[in-house]
């Protein structure tokens, strides 16, 4: 009797012990994906597309990011065979993980593939079909007038991020027109399940302008918009 209940015991025993040895890998499991960071979509279908924005001797690449908590970042890049990118513009849709992202303007000096730890300052402000946008450049390219120029765009309703960076042109006038030009030829391919979006690149359309007009020196330009930044005068 004793023998029996003695195996009936350590039979129960291997038994829960199989079953909590099953449960492990699922409970493992949830850690990574949590996790997990942006990973290459190659099943998404591009979703933005730059019309008649045509870079000499330049090739267009389109990849598309996706975050596991709903996150996804379209990017372009133009550049020559077996040459560093020219260009670059980033759609940006934050899912879940924006809570936790570092800041923008520091992601887009990383993006710049700037030698050092070089940081971005203020280039102006340049006006575009969706609306005021800022424009970066090196701190240390500040009298450099072939620097490239960053920008930024940040949509509230819906929730986008424009941004990317432009080496184009010979002076900075006309790296802000090229800057200009890429962002008011930027469409909408699809919206997919978000209806505010197409409708903000639908309001957004009826504003665009010329690149010949973008390549023109603004006479008007003040403090605000000008490529330099504002100088103060006496001590803070």
């Amino acid at each position: 009797v004793h023998l029996a209940v003695y195996v009936g015991v350590l039979a129960l025993l291997v038994i829960i012990g199989a079953h909590l040895w099953g449960e492990l890998p699922e409970s493992a499991g949830l850690e990574p994906a949590a996790k997990a960071g942006w990973s290459l979509a190659t099943r998404s279908y591009p979703a933005f597309a730059v019309s008649q924005f045509d870079l000499y001797g330049k090739t267009e690449t389109y990849e598309i990011f996706r975050h596991p908590e709903g996150g996804r970042k379209d990017v372009l890049r133009w550049a020559a065979q077996g040459e560093k990118p020219a260009a670059e513009l980033e759609i940006y849709r934050p899912g879940g993980e924006s809570s936790g992202s570092g800041p923008a303007i520091a992601e887009i000096a990383a993006r710049m593939k700037s030698e050092g730890s070089r940081e971005l300052e203020a280039a102006g402000v340049i006006e575009s079909k969706f609306g005021p946008v800022t424009l970066l450049r090196l701190a240390v390219d500040a009298n450099d007038a072939a620097s490239c120029l960053g920008f930024i765009k940040h949509l509230d309703e819906p929730n986008v991020r424009i941004s990317g960076w432009s080496c184009q042109g010979d002076d900075m006038p006309a790296r802000r027109a090229a800057v200009g030009c890429m962002l008011n030829r930027l469409i909408l391919l699809t919206s997919g399940n978000e209806p505010k979006l197409a409708e903000l690149f639908a309001r957004a359309e009826l504003r665009r302008g010329s690149c010949t007009a973008a390549a023109l020196p603004s006479t008007s330009a003040d403090w605000v918009t000008g490529a330099q930044n504002p100088r103060l005068r006496g001590a803070l």
